[in-house]
């Protein structure tokens, strides 16, 4: 079986979708099956228009120029038409038995009318992500388009795959027959992420930390993932625990907003904004953290679309605490694999924080229990068998 992926991006781009994507191919590699990878516009300059990427033949497609990229809407016409030009070739060349778009919904589009059993996976909610970054809102013209475009292409692929029951509900409103839905949620590599005796002191020193209770978080620094609402939860930890920290890495647009909460609250000298590292260094910096604080604010997107650092978590043996947002709902058994607290809420995350620093016993649970859920239900291996039923059930639906 030759399957065929077309996707937004890639690896060597750091990304959750591209780590996604990465282990995805990796192991249906490993399964026996053949893969393929092209990527679009939004790869970035390539030195190449053919590249192998960890073992898989990805070949870079970059969008047309001309007057259509300069107009309103114009660019994602422009990225279906240059995809679609680029797809014609690669299925006669290739030859695939399966092209497996996922999001955004213009990959879909392009790989439409092919004379080629077609799945999509849905990742996310475009429109609800824009709307959460504040580039549109919601029922404006551009988020009605966007979500239009979505349901097109749900409806007329011939199966869909979604990470998580949230997105999974959203497709079947969406007029999608349950028979043709399949869920293939996030995972963790078990053989890279496993606990380890922390060797976090050097670490630790360096970023000034000794001695200290480490809060973290590292990602992306959007509004939704509510580090605001960390920083305003922190003055009522520090009140009853002064040796807490928090370590804040990563990035992004709303770390201005951080560090003025930081200073506006008086808490900057109590918080270590360490900035985008190398996925090299991610590993120390996992060790040097105590615990984990997700607190992802309530709306549409956090309700549906689960995240991948809470299993990264349970993978690494590190207590967590989450928001109660439907997207940790599914990854989180409160009490056992990490601690959940009302969403929006600061003194609701101080007391979830302050309930696992004071517990020895919860402490050792969310320890144990995160490497053994992702063992047992969330490795690549596991999750990655999924898909076979639904690239079968195409398969023999062709023939």
């Amino acid at each position: 079986m030759k399957i065929l992926h077309i996707l937004d991006h890639s690896l060597p781009v750091q990304s959750g979708y591209a780590f996604r994507s990465a282990a995805i191919l990796r192991e249906q590699q490993r399964r026996g099956w053949q893969v393929v990878a092209m990527t679009g516009p939004k790869q970035g300059v390539s030195g190449a228009s053919l590249e192998q990427v960890e073992g898989v033949t990805c070949h870079r497609v970059a969008a047309e120029g001309g007057w259509l990229a300069r107009v309103p809407a114009g660019e994602q016409v422009n990225v279906i038409r240059s995809l679609r030009a680029q797809l014609r070739e690669l299925v006669a060349l290739e030859r695939p038995d399966i092209l497996h778009a996922h999001s955004p919904c213009l990959n879909a589009l392009a790989a439409l009318g092919l004379g080629v059993p077609l799945v999509y996976e849905m990742r996310s909610s475009w429109e609800d992500a824009a709307v959460s970054t504040g580039t549109t809102r919601e029922g404006s013209v551009r988020y009605r388009l966007s979500r239009a475009l979505e349901t097109y292409a749900l409806r007329r692929t011939d199966a869909v795959v979604t990470i998580c029951d949230g997105l999974r509900n959203e497709v079947l409103a969406r007029g999608v027959p349950a028979n043709r839905v399949t869920v293939v949620p996030n995972a963790v590599d078990t053989g890279t992420l496993s606990p380890r005796i922390a060797a976090s002191t050097e670490t630790r020193r360096a970023l000034g930390l000794d001695s200290a209770c480490v809060l973290g978080f590292i990602g992306s620094f959007f509004a939704w993932e509510g580090l605001t609402l960390l920083l305003e939860a922190l003055p009522l930890i520090l009140a009853r625990r002064s040796e807490v920290r928090l370590l804040l890495v990563g990035g992004g647009v709303h770390e201005p907003v951080l560090r003025s909460a930081a200073a506006r609250l008086g808490v900057e000298s109590r918080v270590v904004f360490a900035g985008q590292v190398p996925h090299a260094r991610v590993g120390a910096l996992y060790d040097a953290i105590d615990m984990l604080v997700y607190p992802r604010l309530p709306m549409r997107l956090t309700d549906m679309v689960t995240p991948l650092k809470p299993l990264e978590a349970m993978a690494l043996g590190k207590a967590q605490v989450a928001s109660d947002v439907g997207g940790h709902r599914e990854l989180i058994e409160d009490g056992e694999t990490g601690v959940l607290f009302r969403a929006g809420d600061p003194q609701a995350l101080a007391d979830a924080v302050l309930r696992v620093i004071n517990d020895p016993v919860l402490l050792a649970r969310l320890r144990a229990n995160g490497p053994r859920h992702v063992r047992e239900h969330r490795s690549w291996a596991k999750v990655v068998a999924g898909y076979e039923p639904a690239y079968i059930g195409l398969l023999g639906a062709k023939s």
